[in-house]
C-alpha cells in the first residue's frame, strides 16, 4: 500500500470537502491526573485520562466563502466535521478509511488575509463540542475548484468617526487581515457521560491588522479618497469608534468599490511607524472591533 499524502487526507465539512485546502491539522488531545499514590513503589507517575477534546485546523486559498464562514461564527452555529481518505476527481471522494472520524465542532477562530499582489487565503480553526465517533462514508457533493482572489482587489474603507459612512480606502495599503474569534468554555458536568468535553460559546471579538507605505509614488487617478498615516493618528488620538468596511474593488487605483464583504465599527489600539534604513517606510495599524459586524451590504 503506497504512503498516504496530505492531498489525499481532507476535512469534509457537512456533504462537501473544504475548497482549495493546502494544508490540515487535526489534534486529539487527552488530558490527565497523575494516578500514581503512596501505595506504587518507586518515582513514576501514572497518568490516566480525564477528559478529551479535539480541534481541527485547514488553510485554504478560497475565499468566495468568506460571508457565510463570517456569519456562522457570528451565529454560534456548530458544524458537521470529518476527516477521511479522499481520492478520484479532485481528490474529493471519501474512501471510508479505519481512521476517519467525525463530530460537532464550533468554528472558533477565522483569519482571512488579503495582501497586495499575493492569492488572498483563510485559515480556519473548529473546536470540537461533541464526541469523536466513526462514520459513515458520506455521499459528497462536488466542488468546483474556484478562481483565486488577488488581495489587491480587496481593500479596508474607513470613516473619520462613528457616525458618517466609511467612503475613503486606506490609501497604499499593503496588507490586510480580518480576525474572529470565538471564546469557548467547557461546559461539561458530572451528569455528563463519558470523558469527551462539551464546549459552549461564551463570547465573541475580532480584530483588523492592516499595513501600508507612510507615502506612496502612485499617480492617484481615482476620485476616491484615502486614508494616510496622518488620518489614522488623529483618529487613534480621538480615542473613538470609526466605522470601517471591507469590500471588492476595482477601477482606478483598485479604488472603486464593489460589493460589501463585512462592515462595523471599531477602535484603533495600536499603530506601529516602521523606518529601517534604505528601506520603505511602512506603518502598521491594529483595530478592534468595537460591537458586532454586519456581513454583506
Amino acid at each position: 500500500m503506497a504512503t498516504l499524502k496530505g492531498q489525499n487526507l481532507r476535512i469534509i465539512s457537512g456533504t462537501s470537502v473544504i475548497a482549495m485546502a493546502t494544508s490540515c491539522t487535526i489534534t486529539l488531545t487527552g488530558n490527565s491526573d497523575d494516578a500514581s499514590t503512596k501505595d506504587d513503589v518507586g518515582m513514576a507517575s501514572k497518568p490516566e485520562i480525564t477528559s478529551k477534546g479535539w480541534s481541527v485546523q485547514v488553510e485554504s486559498l478560497s475565499v468566495a466563502d468568506v460571508g457565510a464562514m463570517l456569519t456562522a461564527i457570528k451565529s454560534l452555529t456548530p458544524f458537521t466535521l470529518m476527516w477521511d481518505e479522499t481520492a478520484l476527481t479532485d481528490n474529493q471522494t471519501p474512501q471510508g478509511a479505519a481512521f476517519a472520524r467525525g463530530g460537532q465542532a464550533y468554528l472558533n477562530d477565522v483569519t482571512f488575509n488579503f495582501n497586495d499582489r499575493e492569492n488572498s487565503s483563510k485559515s480556519l480553526q473548529f473546536t470540537g463540542c461533541s464526541p469523536l465517533a466513526e462514520v459513515t462514508t458520506p455521499t459528497i457533493t462536488p466542488v468546483t475548484p474556484g478562481s483565486y482572489t488577488k488581495g489587491q482587489f480587496v481593500r479596508l474603507f474607513l470613516s473619520a468617526n462613528n457616525t458618517d459612512a466609511p467612503t475613503a480606502v486606506l490609501a497604499a495599503a499593503k496588507s490586510l487581515s480580518l480576525h474572529v474569534s470565538m471564546q469557548l468554555e467547557d461546559a461539561t458536568t458530572k451528569d455528563t457521560t463519558g470523558d469527551w468535553q462539551v464546549q459552549e460559546p461564551t463570547g465573541l471579538s475580532y480584530d483588523i491588522s492592516t499595513s501600508a507605505l507612510v507615502r506612496s509614488g502612485d499617480t492617484i487617478t481615482s476620485s476616491v479618497g484615502g486614508k494616510n498615516l496622518a488620518d489614522l493618528t488623529s483618529i487613534f488620538e480621538a480615542s473613538t469608534p470609526v466605522k470601517w468596511l471591507i469590500a471588492n474593488v476595482s477601477g482606478d487605483n483598485n479604488r472603486t468599490k464593489g460589493s460589501t464583504i463585512v462592515s462595523g465599527s471599531a477602535i484603533i489600539t495600536q499603530l506601529t511607524l516602521n523606518a529601517a534604513n534604505k528601506q520603505n517606510a511602512t506603518y502598521d495599524t491594529q483595530l478592534s472591533g468595537y460591537g458586532t459586524y454586519t456581513v454583506g451590504s
